[in-house]
């Protein structure tokens, strides 16, 4: 299924509808060879702006969808809207879940710190109970070398169908682009703290916030540390009028 690729600064987003994104995520299941799925927010397309080996990392993926309001807000500034909006990507993880529980498909959990894969795991199954987890891993693990090629043949010789990487941007997503050759037929997506929040340990932004895109906000009341990390979203749409204009 071939949908318009839209460029935000270099990064180059699927315009799909989120039940669109998931259909693809099937089909690549059915395909039976390796297939990536990125979820870039602005802080993630702003550092691809300013990293060329992550921004390639990302452009490698098979799907790759706008994971923000501000990716969004960013295409429209450009001129090159992405109309179908934002498919969250903790959504699309779980739906991807659903989906293959439903269809019998086993799925391996990597990232969080130690006890949270497994955690999210329990959780997990408890809302899904037909969903086989053929295996968990935290995400503590040095990201080349003996150490990154044992989990790589952890999650390989598992059964594991899916996984859902969750080691955080720019690592998931360097990490899933230098090894996805190594996993034959299996669907590899990068989905940040999803795990945290799956096993609970983090609370999603209320419905009323993720409704107002604000999202974002209720992050930032709730760790002010990321303050750091936000600016990058005013940045990104900084830099966007500035292409316009050019």
């Amino acid at each position: 299924m071939q949908h318009e690729k839209i460029n935000v600064r270099g990064v180059l987003f699927d315009s799909v509808s989120a039940a669109e994104a998931l259909d693809v995520c099937r089909e690549f299941l059915e395909e039976g060879r390796a297939k990536t799925v990125f979820t870039p927010n602005s802080e993630i397309v702003q550092a691809c702006v300013e990293d060329e080996k992550l921004r390639d990392a990302v452009n490698s993926a098979d799907l790759v969808i706008p994971d923000g309001a501000g990716v969004v807000l960013a295409s429209k500034l450009l001129k090159t809207p992405l109309t179908k909006g934002k498919v969250a990507g903790i959504e699309l993880f779980e739906a991807i879940l659903a989906d293959c529980a439903e269809r019998s498909v086993p799925v391996f959990l990597l990232g969080g710190k130690p006890g949270v894969a497994d955690e999210a795991a329990e959780k997990l199954k408890a809302k899904y109970p037909t969903l086989s987890v053929a295996g968990t891993r935290d995400g503590y693990f040095e990201k080349t070398g003996p150490e990154s090629d044992g989990v790589v043949e952890t999650i390989k010789s598992s059964g594991a169908r899916f996984c859902g990487v969750c080691l955080g941007a720019p690592a998931q997503e360097n990490w899933i682009s230098e090894n996805k050759e190594k996993f034959g037929d299996m669907l590899l997506g990068g989905f940040g703290g999803s795990l945290d929040v799956f096993a609970g340990r983090v609370k999603r932004a209320p419905k009323f916030f993720i409704k107002l895109r604000l999202e974002w906000l209720y992050r930032l009341f709730k760790q002010p540390s990321r303050i750091g990390r936000m600016m990058k979203i005013p940045k990104l749409l900084i830099g966007c009028l500035f292409a316009k204009k050019k």
